[in-house]
């Protein structure tokens, strides 16, 4: 194989943070040595065209490789295939598509997490017929999935009614449970995508430096105003339970008055400024809990909306191929 740091037997496990962004069902087992690809030759001749987007033979004989890996059964792939074809377009019809850079670094920290360099990453996935644009077309989707789930049916999913409000704080000794309420700002050092290449970089460590500057919520227009293309938006009231997962352990681990880390999103370079925290228990906060402890329970963490979006999908969609 030529490298021989690859030939010795590795168990890849995905680390917790991509789990939670449900990448992967499990592990990615490798053998001591790799077979050939099996989609080589393969042909890519359509086999599938949803709404008008063709799913090739190779495209299956990759998802094929790639669920071999993860010692699911291979005959599930074509339909796979189908679903994220649908997710892609409401992904990119609404706008929630996970940036470039967030991808990278999702791969990044997969292949550090099992002691692997990207590039060794690369050769592995590609001698076991799967490649790692597909791979990085399959985490683009994993992640950028729950964010439209999320403007589809709201932070947490549906309203709980009043009788079930009582019903769960009955369970929970009459007592309403109490959570962390945040007021939030968000900071954003704008990248235009024409330059997002060249400027990325730049433009990360100009809002890095920024943060010791940050003067508070109060002040952050007139902060913004001595810098270039720096965007202020008020994101109000959140509970803990309604950040979103990439956030959330930034915003913990964030002082009151203080700033996150900077991340890089689709809008440029980003952190957000705590305006305010404080723990409250009222009827609100009670619901934001229950939801989100429902949704722990479900297998996997996934948001059970999710099915549920995906079967209004298939119904509206124009599936052509045997």
């Amino acid at each position: 194989m030529g490298n021989t740091t690859l030939q010795k037997r590795t168990s890849l496990r995905m680390a917790a943070d991509i789990l939670r962004a449900g990448l992967l069902a499990g592990a990615l087992c490798l053998p001591t040595t790799l077979p050939a690809a099996a989609a080589a030759g393969g042909g890519t001749a359509v086999s599938v065209v949803v709404n008008g987007t063709p799913i090739t033979t190779g495209d299956i004989a990759k998802r094929a490789a790639f669920l071999k890996l993860q010692r699911q059964n291979p005959s599930g792939a074509r339909e796979q295939l189908i679903d994220e074809a649908l997710k892609r377009a409401e992904v990119l019809r609404l706008q929630q598509s996970v940036s470039t850079d967030e991808v990278d670094a999702a791969v990044q920290r997969f292949a550090s997490g099992n002691k692997l360099t990207v590039a060794q990453l690369t050769q592995v996935l590609g001698q076991a017929g799967v490649g790692i644009d597909h791979f990085k077309s399959y985490v683009a989707i994993s992640m950028s999935w729950p964010r439209a789930v999320r403007v589809r049916f709201g932070s947490g999913g549906g309203r709980l009614s009043n009788e079930e409000l009582v019903r769960r704080m009955q369970e929970n000794g009459g007592n309403k449970p109490v959570t962390t309420e945040y007021f939030l700002q968000q900071v954003i050092f704008v990248v235009p995508a024409a330059k997002r290449n060249a400027i990325i970089g730049k433009r990360q460590a100009e809002a890095n430096a920024s943060r010791s500057s940050y003067p508070g919520c109060d002040d952050a227009k007139v902060f913004a105003a001595t810098m270039r293309d720096v965007s202020i938006r008020n994101l109000g009231r959140m509970m803990v339970q309604e950040i979103p997962e990439d956030w959330r352990p930034l915003v913990e681990k964030a002082g009151e008055g203080k700033t996150t880390a900077t991340r890089v999103t689709e809008k440029g370079v980003e952190y957000l400024g705590i305006c305010k925290k404080r723990q409250v228990s009222d009827d609100l906060a009670a619901e934001v809990v229950f939801r989100a402890e429902d949704l722990g329970k479900q297998k996997g963490g996934e948001d059970p909306n999710s099915a549920k979006y995906m079967e209004e999908l298939r119904k509206r969609a124009q599936i052509v191929g045997k």
